[in-house]
């Protein structure tokens, strides 16, 4: 019977060849799994929900006793069903994402009296779109997003006072299109879109165009905004209303702790009457300044100071006047919970507002002496 041996050198030439093919086919099956890993983390899902109580100390000047003037600005004032003296709440917001190579998707739907506010005709939708990013200094966003015009923001995680300022709450709030950002060099970039009519899954009647500049310098952020289209169509052809914006929003980071920030815009805006000429629209100007200051790990103080003008009524004898908000928020931060006390103060608002048809200060109140509000609010907003 014959034995088959093999050479001393022979075998162990086997044997390392044998453990650099298992040392190989670990890495690639390593590899696989970081790379489903990495996959699937880039799928994120967030959100907040936020609650409050609000007390105006203001009362109308006239014959029924305690009713409470209101403000005319988002969340918690004339609209949403926005609780002026008791609890109220805002809403319930998620958030998911997925990025995976050039590709890209958001999908944002909120529940509450902020979400049906905010959001339209479609109140449970916030955000909807998809990217594509065909290269590291050029993304296309394709769907709804919200606005690129203005300081604050919807959601409010990302801002450090809890009612809403008047630029925001004059909007817009979002825009269904197509967008292109473009990373010029670093540090500086620029926008162009194309959309529907201004917070509208709809082309009711004209397009809408959109551009921004942008630029990050040290401790500065600056964007400068410009957005127009029609607003409605003359059905001759003639003419038509429009409305252009110009907006410009900054932040600069002194230090960790301390902040300050603006927001300057002014809208024109066009409107046909009933024989069909243009005439000007509810269009205005305003500035916010902002600052905010950490005094501890758990604490910082928000500023805002607001003047804003809505623009003189065609219609009407009864010019657009000035008026100036001055907001004071507290940030607690207990883990990912933020508790937000806030002062608020509005004065000499009692102007005509084309858009709510009564008091810039107080919805449908024709009384001068309804021109000033002031309340006390306590929020929470908890992010997940």
């Amino acid at each position: 019977m014959r034995t088959f041996t093999l050479p001393l050198f022979t075998f162990l030439l086997l044997l390392t060849k044998l453990s650099l093919f298992a040392q190989t086919t670990e890495v690639i099956i390593l590899e696989e799994v970081e790379e489903e890993e990495e996959e699937t983390r880039s799928f994120q899902l967030s959100g907040y929900v936020d609650a409050y109580f609000q007390n105006v100390f203001t009362d109308l000047d006239n014959d029924f006793p305690d009713t409470p003037l209101r403000f005319p600005t988002s969340f918690t004032g004339v609209n949403g069903g926005a609780e002026t003296r008791g609890f109220g709440v805002g809403n319930v917001n998620l958030l998911a994402e997925k990025t995976l190579g050039q590709v890209g998707f958001v999908g944002q739907i909120g529940f509450g009296p902020r979400a049906n506010e905010a959001n339209g005709a479609f109140p449970n939708l916030q955000q909807l779109y998809v990217t594509y990013s065909p290269s590291e200094s050029v993304t296309f966003t394709f769907g709804q997003f919200g606005t690129f015009v203005g300081y604050e923001v919807i959601d409010a995680t990302a801002n450090m006072n809890y009612s809403m300022s008047y630029l925001f709450s004059y909007g817009p709030f979002f825009h269904t299109g197509l967008k292109a950002d473009f990373a010029i060099a670093e540090g500086f970039g620029a926008m162009v879109g194309i959309f529907d009519n201004t917070d509208s899954r709809f082309n009711n009647a004209g397009y809408y165009y959109g551009a921004q500049l942008s630029a990050e310098v040290g401790g500065l952020a600056a964007y400068l905004n410009f957005l127009t289209g029609t607003d409605q169509k003359d059905v001759l052809g003639d003419d038509n209303a429009t409305t252009f914006q110009v907006d410009l929003t900054a932040t600069y980071e002194v230090s960790e702790t301390l902040m300050f920030g603006i927001n300057a815009s002014n809208k024109q805006t066009q409107r046909l009457n009933g024989n069909g000429e243009v005439g000007d629209g509810d269009g205005f100007t305003g500035v916010a300044l902002y600052s905010t200051i950490g005094l501890s790990d758990a604490f910082a103080l928000s500023l805002r100071g607001e003047g804003f003008k809505v623009a003189d009524d065609p219609n009407t004898d009864t010019d657009g006047r000035n008026v100036l908000a001055l907001t004071a928020t507290g940030n607690f931060t207990i883990g990912d919970l933020r508790i937000m006390p806030e002062l608020r103060f509005d004065g000499g608002g009692s102007s005509y507002d084309t858009r709510y048809s009564g008091n810039i200060i107080n919805f449908g109140s024709e009384n001068p002496e309804d021109n000033s509000v002031a309340s006390f609010i306590l929020a929470a907003v908890y992010a997940f």
